[in-house]
């Protein structure tokens, strides 16, 4: 093999490698290693393997002379303080005179999000499929029905009462707002705008909407990524979709009477991220941190779903548009909720 491949290669594996010497420096790692690690190979170049990450088992090496072995299902935290759960295999190489250690960390948190997005994905995919049929089947009659009330309300001055033109307002009424709610369960029905969209533009154009609506009796804090470029995407879809999820917070917030509200905007760029099934080489995330009473127990695996609400006024689709929205952008949303935050994390993909 050409030893120009050899980088190429590296640089395009999903699995994470790490290579140290004897004395366990950091020597190299690849872009996947980078992404696992939320650490920067240039940054920790030289450095002890300690500061990258900590492992369960003490004994990474207990063998005086090197050898090869694997372990399985080890506790890795990373100077963040976040802990994964990650398979590793440990292989010592030569690099001429130089005695190295090859280490290669596959995540099992990793496949069990793939896992559970493929689940969560297929399942927006079967809803809207439902709700497709269901739509069908209400509209069609409703259209009878309006244009029936139509034709009466034309002629009821001539042959009926004024109860009777008043009736027909209603049905007329009543139906708009039925089809309007399937619109609604459909989302937009319009093509995406495309656009070039830049993302704190976006956050920021929700953050002043919602500081508006609470009157300022939310904090939110803002930490953002200067280097995540624009990409294509519709900038009025997206400004709705983070909009509802910043809004289901703050109303979260509000009813909960959290003692010092807040709610945090933070953007980042992630590397060789699996969105469903498909690998991308650079994604955007941005997480909606709000230190509120949490999403309840009973709702957390189906919130994406239409028409399911934790709030009794709660129409139960402001989720659901979003992670349809998010969808047609490639992307995915995620929830991750403890006792002391809830954070939506949105996926959008930049290559």
């Amino acid at each position: 093999m050409p030893n120009s491949l050899q980088p190429i290669i590296l640089d395009n594996l999903t699995t994470a490698i790490v290579v140290i010497d004897t004395g366990l420096l950091l020597r190299y790692m690849n872009p996947a290693a980078e992404a696992l690690l939320e650490s920067s190979g240039s940054r920790y170049l030289g450095e002890p393997l300690h500061l990258l990450f900590n492992i369960e088992d003490n004994h990474l090496f207990p063998q005086a002379e090197p050898v090869a072995f694997t372990q399985r299902e080890s506790l890795l935290t990373l100077p963040s303080g976040h802990t994964l759960t990650v398979d590793y295999a440990v292989t010592p190489i030569q690099n001429g005179q130089q005695a190295l250690l090859l280490i290669e960390l596959q995540p099992l948190d990793r496949w069990l999000r793939i896992s559970r997005e493929e689940g969560l994905l297929s399942s927006q995919h079967h809803t809207r499929a439902l709700l497709r049929g269901l739509a069908h089947e209400i509209k069609n009659p409703l259209g009878g029905i309006r244009g029936a009330a139509q034709i009466l309300a034309r002629s009821s001055d001539k042959i009926v009462s004024n109860n009777i033109q008043e009736c027909t307002g209603i049905i007329i009424d009543e139906v708009d707002r039925l089809r309007n709610l399937v619109d609604r369960l459909l989302g937009s029905q319009q093509l995406p705008n495309v656009g070039a969209v830049n993302i704190h533009e976006v956050l920021e154009r929700a953050r002043h909407l919602i500081e508006a609506e609470t009157e300022g009796s939310i904090i939110f804090q803002r930490d953002y990524d200067p280097s995540i470029p624009e990409f294509s995407g519709d900038r009025e879809q997206l400004i709705q979709a983070i909009l509802n999820i910043v809004r289901n917070a703050a109303q979260a917030l509000n009813e909960s009477a959290t003692a010092a509200p807040k709610i945090l905007l933070r953007t980042r760029t992630l590397r060789q991220i699996t969105i469903g099934a498909q690998r991308h080489k650079l994604v955007c995330r941005i997480d909606i941190v709000d230190n509120g009473p949490g999403v309840p127990s009973h709702l957390r695996d189906a919130m994406f779903l239409p028409l399911i609400s934790g709030r009794a006024e709660g129409s139960g689709l402001g989720l659901s548009i979003s992670q349809s929205i998010i969808n047609q952008h490639r992307g995915l949303i995620e929830c991750d909720d403890t006792a002391e935050q809830t954070t939506f994390s949105i996926y959008i993909p930049l290559d």
